[in-house]
């Protein structure tokens, strides 16, 4: 048996194959012995279309079974899956395709026309294409093909995947994730969220993302366990499926719209085991109001696309409201200043990390590579936060988000953390904006529930609570803040969209 992480999922459900693996709401129950089956044909398929080991497969599809059974062909071949949102636009995905150069860009049906030209001046070999129902030209290839029912021997060195991060700093970068990463990460997981043989996974995320694909799916397979395989999260569709589960993983977005439906109880959660919560910050107030109403206490973990998950709350234990946990069985993690040396506990630092689900690189970009690795192994992760003297570890904010006004260090998620408790603030965003004296000053942007809340409550809220020079000098109120399809709030909009908001009314003109 080589590493070919398609052999350590298979071997994990091989006793179950004729049980129920994916069970969409509106078509029929496929089984694991189906999906093994079918990514033997869409292997097949792939490899006629001129696939070979190492090559990228493109990937940019619904979210339905031909999509998973498609992931696995490609771990079958030895090929390295590149999953694209289907949000991306032709010139985004031209983007991708020309940096990743892959052999076959698999597309959907609908988009054939408007990407097939994008694909050819990338000098993608072949355009193929899937839908949600089966159809598509890699479907139509896959029945007419006789199975490959092998697998490609892999090391855990080799790459399974690669997935380009969101690109706030410059370009998107295409994250190199090996074989190895993502069997000993499914595995810390598996363990540490004490998966049980009747679990039943509710997955209502997308599956072009670490936590959708990888983090909900490989736990799954590694279980042999049912999955309530939804489109996409729909608060009505979650809320009908919960009694059949026991497992939920989504991001902060799915509790919050959970708790704004006012009929909405611990009833429905009666059969659930586990609330899993990541891929965003968990607003405080959130995980105290999700506590209160169902009587779970959701539990908060923090990873990253090039790393997988790196901490968890504990299974049995406390889970710290603002908190995500203690590093996983294998991760090292460390809170830096600076120069690079310890920060003392609960003292603000960079969070930096190693072990075996830190990814290989960057594709094409040994500089980045580089610089984002210390001598020692240790990743930068970009992340400020603390880490208390036990090893848990809380998160303050990117260090790009750090906000230097009138020469003072100021931490977004602190402001937040405040904002968010005056009475009628929904959710906050905190960024900071050029300033003509303070060089950044603090800018506010806020969803509130009715229009009588007024910058002047706020502010006032806010006195004795926060030094002056954390107040924002602006705030803005939003219906909706942005955000990505993880559901994480997107600051650099909110930067690129106001930034004359300080400028003197002269310069505006």
């Amino acid at each position: 048996m080589s590493d070919n992480l398609f052999e350590t999922l298979h071997t994990s459900f091989a006793p179950v194959l004729d049980e129920t693996f994916l069970r969409p709401p509106t078509e029929r129950s496929h089984s694991y012995r189906e999906i093994a089956a079918r990514s033997a044909h869409l292997a097949a398929a792939l490899l006629e279309a001129g696939t070979i080991v190492g090559d990228r497969v493109a990937v940019q599809v619904d979210k339905s079974p031909d999509a998973i059974a498609t992931y696995l062909a490609c771990l079958r071949i030895g090929a390295v899956y590149m999953p694209l949102n289907v949000a991306y636009t032709a010139d985004e995905v031209g983007y991708y395709l020309r940096d990743a150069t892959p052999s076959v860009f698999v597309g959907r049906p609908q988009s054939q026309a408007g990407l097939g030209e994008v694909a050819r001046e990338a000098g993608v070999a072949s355009l193929l294409t899937l839908g949600i129902e089966g159809d598509g030209s890699l479907a139509q290839r896959a029945e007419s093909l006789p199975p490959y029912d092998d697998v490609a021997p892999r090391s855990n060195a080799d790459l399974a995947a690669m997935l380009y991060t969101s690109g706030t700093t410059g370009k998107p970068k295409g994250a190199m994730i090996t074989h190895g990463n993502l069997a000993t990460n499914a595995r810390a997981l598996f363990e540490t969220w004490g998966w049980q043989a009747n679990d039943v996974l509710l997955h209502a995320l997308p599956v072009f993302h670490v936590h959708g694909l990888f983090v909900a799916l490989h736990c799954a397979m590694l279980g042999g366990s049912t999955v309530e395989f939804l489109p996409r999260f729909d608060p009505a569709a979650v809320r009908a499926a919960l009694p059949r589960a026991t497992v939920l993983m989504g991001v902060p977005t799915f509790y919050s719209r959970l708790l704004a439906e006012r009929d909405f109880d611990r009833a429905e959660c009666a059969h659930m085991r586990l609330f899993i919560s990541g891929s965003a910050p968990l607003p405080e107030t959130v995980f105290r109001a999700f506590a209160e109403r169902t009587g779970h206490t959701v539990l908060e973990r923090y990873g990253m696309t090039e790393t997988g998950i790196l901490t968890s709350n504990p299974l049995s234990g406390d889970r710290i409201e603002g908190t995500v946990g203690y590093p996983l069985p294998g991760v090292e993690a460390r809170v830096v200043d600076e120069a690079g040396a310890p920060c003392a506990p609960s003292t603000t630092g960079s969070v930096e990390v190693r072990g075996p689900g830190v990814f290989r690189g960057y594709w094409n970009n040994p500089e980045k590579t580089k610089a984002e690795f210390r001598a020692d192994g240790f990743f930068r992760t970009g992340d400020l936060g603390t880490r208390a003297a036990d090893g848990r570890i809380a998160l303050v904010g990117r260090s790009s988000d750090m906000i230097i006004s009138g020469g003072y260090n100021v931490y977004p998620k602190e402001i937040e953390l405040s904002l968010d408790e005056v009475p009628g603030v929904t959710e906050s965003a905190v960024v900071g904006l050029p300033h003509p004296d303070f060089g950044e000053a603090v800018a506010a942007f806020i969803v509130r529930e009715t229009a009588t809340v007024t910058d002047a409550e706020i502010s006032r809220a806010l006195e004795g609570r926060l030094a002056r020079f954390k107040h924002p000098k602006r705030i803005f109120f939003l219906d909706a803040l942005p955000r990505n399809a993880m559901g994480k709030i997107q600051k650099a909009v909110l930067r690129s969209e106001n930034t004359s908001a300080f400028e003197p009314d002269e310069k505006k003109a």
